[in-house]
């Protein structure tokens, strides 16, 4: 899907789209981020909020999968990620547990759409680009696809390829969409920097769940691109969203008039 293609989807809805970029300077709480993302779906929904972008550093992550949770393992896992500094969280989305923290950067694209179910493939197709786009305006060798033995699997994840070995790819970005009657919440997590601690506490947690993967496929951009920042990947992100929206700005502590304080 192009953006041109996107851009009509979305324009037959509500004409031209501007979207508003709250940029969120601190972690709420592991819980209350990821409940932050639902309530303003709700807003977008019910009419109170436009096209909205938000964009934060999390806390210590690990979001698992509803099927996770059925797995026998959960609760070791769920102990294992505490041990590592991590907050065990189940996310609505679907997908396998993924990690993320300070060094990663999450970006919530909400959209009020009468039709949400709508494209809702064409999505994940767009904005992978989109996301890999950004990564290679910051010198990544990036593209879309899913890796064999990647964590948390997905079609449209987005790789990063070494420069001095083409057969060492790394999963940089993974994609979850969330979509009701009257709108929707694409988020992404992009991890940038630090990408250790992520390959530990994946790498014990997969195991209490039983689930195989491959270690060398969890990384960072930076370990790409040395000297990479998340806030170089923000700058990226935005620049490339500003291609085919008319962005303004919001103060992310009265946005929406929605509780942003530290639970």
């Amino acid at each position: 899907m192009t953006i041109r293609e996107l851009s009509n989807m979305q324009d037959a809805e509500a004409g031209l789209r501007t979207l508003t970029v709250v940029r969120q300077d601190h972690s709420l709480g592991a819980a209350r981020d990821l409940e932050f993302g639902l309530e303003l779906l709700t807003q977008a929904k019910t009419g109170r909020i436009g096209p909205t972008l938000r964009l934060y550093r999390p806390a210590p992550t690990v979001a698992f999968g509803q099927r996770d949770t059925r797995l026998p393992g959960f609760d070791a896992a769920a102990r294992a990620c505490r041990g590592h500094g991590f907050e065990p969280l189940v996310r609505k989305a679907g997908g396998r547990a993924a990690a993320y923290h300070e060094g990663t950067l999450v970006v919530d694209h909400v959209m009020p759409h009468a039709d949400a179910i709508a494209g809702s493939k064409g999505r994940f197709s767009f904005f992978g680009e989109l996301l890999a786009q950004s990564l290679r305006d910051v010198g990544v060798q990036a593209a879309v696809g899913e890796i064999p033995g990647e964590y948390c699997p997905g079609e449209f994840s987005v790789h990063g390829t070494h420069p001095a070995d083409p057969a060492h790819r790394i999963k940089l970005v993974g994609t979850a969409q969330r979509v009701v009657s009257g709108g929707w919440l694409f988020s992404s997590v992009i991890v940038v920097e630090n990408s250790a601690p992520i390959r530990s506490v994946l790498t014990d947690s997969y195991a209490a769940l039983g689930l195989d993967w491959d270690p060398a496929t969890a990384g960072a951009a930076n370990d790409l691109v040395p000297g990479l920042t998340v806030q170089d990947v923000e700058d990226a992100v935005i620049a490339a969203y500003a291609g085919h929206a008319s962005l303004r700005h919001a103060d992310f502590s009265s946005y929406a008039g929605l509780d942003t304080r530290e639970a």
